[in-house]
């Protein structure tokens, strides 16, 4: 029975591949590669439920990385469960036609409380004196104590954060990468799965620091290729199939639209001040935008001003297209969680979720790295504040408080968007930009769509 694994080398596309990347240019060139038509918003959980059940948001329910709940009226971003995931996995599908059939997930997103039958994900722990613990979960529970016990913690700092893609005290540029490949090989020694999902974020990080076109960004490459020449060896010597793909491509981006910013000129956003700071007042505002890399859901709750709404949207400087319902629907986006309407910015442009209009005013969780708190995706949490006198000497200090019980807020974020320099989530022009995938056995076509990548799979497994 034919066992694969699935290497997703985020970030990863054509344009990239050359004399940085020997190994992975060696496996295109000796493959089949075709270009991937990316999901639609080029993000990470859109992309990856496209991909693990051939379905689009209309079916799936993954419209972005985050969404508002209008019955909470919350903006929910980063959750975990699977079940959030509204149509059929491919390895739900697997088991029922393969005898003995089992899948790991190692870092793939929604992966708590899957059918699949390891899963091990990023997940701190909270106490209720308010600390965070880094720390992963696993399903199930005794893989997370056995693989720590060999791998050693998981170096979370180096997964997200100003840390991520740097040599930082908290480890290698690449720690977080390597220790995902490491789980992955530990998982296939100890549990020989049919299907094994690896997730390799590395190249993510400095592609939106610096940029794609960066030149620094070549030693990230090479430390990617060697990362992934390392599991290919690895997965031939245990005759192991591999298939390598990505999720979305990067672009150079130099326009942030904050277009929150704008619906506050306008009347249309309404805060609430706690302790002299402003949070989103979300179900009391007439509209407001959740903004995901070169995405926006746009919410309206007064139906009084959605012309008005679309109008100053479509005339927003840097947005490319705006979709309501009959776009949506074109786009297999038509579905509750989605905004109503969906704007993509042009490739050179990224919406932030800023809504202050005075940064003195901006939440704490702002100036922090808190995936979930923010109404929206922050890039920028990829930055230390270069306005902070000896920040590192800052962090230091913070940190040393923290180990001595005291409450501290890590707060070394800048709130400057124009540091970003790469981003995703609209479709990119050419597609040497798009997403790719590489296989030894044919493929569909030199061009696939996000939703076909399931069914590569699934033949790569089936044989």
């Amino acid at each position: 029975m034919p066992r694969v694994a699935v290497l997703n080398v985020v970030g990863l596309v054509p344009a990239l591949l050359g004399p940085h990347t020997p190994r992975l240019a060696a496996l295109a060139k000796a493959g089949h590669v075709a270009s991937i038509d990316p999901a639609l918003p080029a993000v990470t959980c859109t992309a990856q439920s496209d991909y693990l059940t051939g379905k689009r948001p209309s079916a799936h329910g993954i419209v972005a990385n985050g969404w508002y709940d209008r019955a909470l009226s919350e903006v929910q971003f980063w959750k975990q469960s699977n079940h959030l995931v509204g149509a059929p996995k491919i390895w739900d599908d697997l088991r029922a036609l393969v005898p003995g059939f089992t899948c790991a997930k190692m870092f793939w997103w929604y992966n708590m409380y899957s059918t699949a039958d390891f899963s091990v994900t990023p997940r701190p722990m909270y106490p209720a004196d308010g600390r965070k613990f880094f720390d992963v979960y696993s399903w199930p529970y005794e893989l997370r104590p056995a693989m720590k016990a060999e791998l050693g913690d998981f170096p979370f700092a180096a997964f997200w954060g100003p840390a991520a893609g740097i040599q930082s005290p908290q480890g290698a540029p690449d720690a977080a990468s390597r220790w995902i490949a490491a789980s992955a090989r530990w998982v296939e020694e100890k549990h020989r799965p049919t299907l094994n999902l690896v997730y390799l974020p590395h190249l993510d990080y400095n592609l939106q620091r610096l940029g794609p076109r960066h030149p620094a960004v070549a030693e990230d490459l090479r430390r990617i290729d060697a990362i992934v020449g390392g599991l290919l060896d690895f997965f031939a010597s245990r005759d192991v199939d591999v298939l390598l793909l990505s999720e979305y491509g990067i672009t150079p981006v130099d326009a942030p639209i904050h277009i929150n910013r704008e619906f506050r000129r306008k009347g249309w956003i309404t805060v609430r001040e706690e302790l002299g700071l402003e949070v989103l007042d979300t179900g009391n505002s007439r509209a407001f935008a959740v903004a995901d890399h070169q995405a926006a859901h746009i919410q309206i709750n007064d139906r009084s001003i959605a012309s008005e709404v679309r109008d100053c949207v479509e005339n927003l400087p840097g947005v490319a297209s705006v979709h309501g319902a009959e776009g949506k629907r074109a786009l297999g986006l038509d579905h509750v969680r989605a905004g109503d309407l969906v704007a993509f910015s042009r490739e050179n442009a990224w919406f932030t979720y800023y809504y202050w209009l005075d940064d003195a005013k901006a939440p704490d969780f702002a100036r922090c790295v808190d995936i979930h708190r923010k109404p929206g995706y922050d890039p920028v949490e990829l930055f230390l504040d270069p306005a902070i006198p000896a920040v590192k000497l800052k962090i230091l200090g913070k940190l040393l408080r923290k180990k001595l019980g005291f409450r501290m807020l890590m707060d070394v974020i800048p709130l400057d968007a124009n540091l970003v320099k790469g981003s995703h989530g609209c479709r990119p022009a050419s597609d040497a930009d798009w997403p790719m995938i590489v296989s030894r056995h044919p493929l569909p076509g030199a061009r696939i769509g996000s939703t076909d990548v399931y069914s590569v799979i699934r033949r790569a497994v089936l044989g």
